[in-house]
């Protein structure tokens, strides 16, 4: 069954909240990382494990700020899809992605199926890639 007005209405919404926490998000740690200088980070005289540890805090920030960047394409796009008109179909079969799926998680470009079969093609060897 395709969604109904009430649920795109009610996901677009979701989509926009969300949109709207990760700017904020995104500019707090952008700036935080401009006001974050290396030597405040380690100190003035740093031994190799106090840069260690600021650069760690460097990249923590990078990869927080990145993933929120990603998250926040994603939602644009699913917000494209719903101007458009295929917001909730799969693109992989063209097939129905599920309104509880949406709910969980809005900017979904797949259902569940080739979501599964996605991953498991496009797993990384390494596992995780921090």
């Amino acid at each position: 069954m395709a969604l109904n007005q009430s649920q795109t209405d009610e996901l677009r919404r979701m989509i926009d909240e969300r949109r709207r926490a990760l700017a904020e998000e995104v500019q707090e740690g952008t700036e935080r990382a401009r006001a974050d200088r290396f030597e405040d980070l380690a100190g003035t005289a740093p031994d190799a494990g106090d840069e260690s540890v600021a650069t760690l805090i460097g990249d923590l920030d990078h990869a927080d700020v990145s993933r929120d960047m990603t998250e926040l394409r994603a939602l644009e796009a699913a917000r494209e899809r719903i101007a458009e008109g295929s917001y909730g179909v799969c693109a992989d079969c063209g097939g129905e992605i599920e309104y509880e799926r949406l709910k969980a998680a809005p900017e979904a470009l797949r259902c569940i199926g080739c979501q599964t079969l996605h991953e498991k093609t496009h797993a990384s060897p390494t596992g995780s890639s921090l």
